[in-house]
């Protein structure tokens, strides 16, 4: 159980050079871990996540035959390439156990292929009820022999018999996790694969892909070719596999992670007479819809030193306490923090005036369902909220009282229910909070840093 304490302003700096920082991007350390294992020769990634939710890519990738080794946050792994295919069908090589990561599932269903590998890919009792079909359905187009257990997990991946064949596909939701497990597969089919999604979903695949030698475009291209879409609404991603071209190992360092960093922004703007700086955090565009939500709402917000490195936009972040108001979201605005919505239901509590939010309805299908579980969470300390389908509306501008609440094993939830305790009246007492340690290991001790009271029991 976790204790917040109200009356504390929050002051300090994050960031490389001092006692603590926001985590490398959760994301980003899947996907460069999973990639460099498809490169040839040895990759080096700096401020890799360590965390439950990447020990689960880690021992995945170990299970399938890859050496790896840390020196402090610093990964580095051995990659062996991409299997030339068709390789022969043959007995499942592996069962990895993806713990609770849907990312880590999801990925390597689509790298698998390309590994020259099959597996058994399962998971916790909350992982089995993530939906798989979104996976399973383009992957099978494609060639390979996959299976789902009643549209969840355990998945089974075989071996293709055949060439991959490219494909055309349109997701019926964006999605990072299920663009980039087509994307993955495309690097072993014959030809050119092209997705199509009806939002901007996260880009960090496209991008670690394209600095690894992959030919990859996010249209429109740059010689204007003229590409029959769904819509001129939609983003479309092309890919041309690398046939027998090697894809270069990654030497980078992971910024850090915007949705970790998220709590530490949400708290330093409720709580009174705080200022927060956070460096080196991660800005990608698809990704800074809480940013954008939160300067909605009137937060002070100073974006400094920004900077582009290994292809990913970094910034460092001035936070202070701020007075907030209701906004409305939907549409595109959801997609671009569709992990953010705990905390910022939180920002929202201490607002005034009316926040809604709606086409939201993949926040049902998380760790958790988010929206029942915020509506729940939130209302037993006193937030006036009302659920709907899609999403919820927050009346704020009242007092919140504090009191017991319940993660739902949910990491997010956790550490949004212990930042609504800060500028409560009773605080929070937030139980199964030990699930906290899947993305974010050290927020605790980061909010102590900062000045908050905070109790560990």
């Amino acid at each position: 159980m976790i204790r917040t304490n109200p009356g504390k302003p929050l002051q300090g700096s994050l960031g490389d050079q001092r006692d603590f920082n926001i985590p490398g991007d959760k994301s980003i350390s899947h996907r460069a871990a999973l990639f460099s294992a498809l490169a040839v020769g040895e990759s080096e990634i700096s401020n890799f996540l360590i965390a439950n939710v990447t020990k689960a890519m880690l021992d995945g990738l170990q299970e399938l035959g890859f050496k790896w080794e840390f020196s402090g946050t610093t990964l580095k792994l051995a990659g062996k390439g991409i299997v030339n295919l068709p390789t022969t069908s043959g007995d499942l090589s592996s069962t990895i156990d993806c713990g609770n990561s849907a990312t880590t599932m999801r990925l390597l269903a689509g790298a698998l292929p390309g590994m020259g590998k099959s597996a058994v890919l399962d998971g916790s009792s909350g992982l089995r009820k993530r939906p798989m079909t979104r996976i399973v359905k383009p992957l099978k187009k494609m060639g390979v022999p996959v299976q789902d257990t009643g549209g969840c997990a355990p998945l089974i991946i075989g071996k293709p018999k055949y060439t991959l064949k490219p494909l055309n596909y349109t997701l019926p939701v964006a999605s990072a996790q299920v663009k980039t497990c087509i994307l993955l597969a495309a690097l072993a089919a014959e030809g050119e694969t092209t997705v199509y999604e009806p939002g901007p979903s996260r880009d960090h695949s496209e991008r670690m892909l394209k600095t690894m030698g992959v030919e990859i475009y996010k249209e429109p291209r740059d010689d204007k070719r003229d590409i029959p879409v769904p819509s001129r609404d939609y983003f479309v991603t092309r890919i041309l596999p690398p046939g027998n071209k090697r894809l270069t190992p990654l030497k980078m360092t992971i910024p850090g992670d915007i949705s970790s960093g998220a709590f530490i922004i949400v708290a330093g703007l409720i709580c009174p007479d705080s200022e927060i700086k956070i460096e080196g955090l991660g800005i990608n565009p698809t990704r800074i819809g809480i940013l954008d939500a939160l300067l909605k709402m009137g937060a002070d917000i100073s974006i400094q030193n920004q900077q582009v490195l290994n292809d990913e936009p970094v910034a460092d972040l001035v936070v202070r306490s701020s007075k907030l108001r209701g906004v409305e979201l939907s549409g595109s605005e959801i997609v671009r923090m569709i992990d953010e919505f705990p905390i910022f239901a939180v920002a929202a509590s201490y607002a005034d005036g009316i926040t809604r939010v709606k086409d939201a309805e993949e926040l049902r299908y998380k760790e958790s369902d988010r929206i029942a579980a915020i509506s729940s969470e939130l209302s037993k300390i006193g937030v006036r909220i009302e659920e709907k389908p899609d999403g919820f509306t927050i009346y704020g501008g009242y007092s919140i009282e504090g009191g017991d609440v319940d993660s739902h094993g949910d990491h997010r939830l956790a550490m949004s229910l212990a930042v609504a305790g800060l500028s409560s009246k009773e605080g929070t007492r937030v139980k199964s909070a030990e699930v906290i340690a899947e993305s974010f290991p050290d927020f605790i001790n980061i909010l102590k840093f900062l000045g908050a009271d905070v109790q560990n029991n």
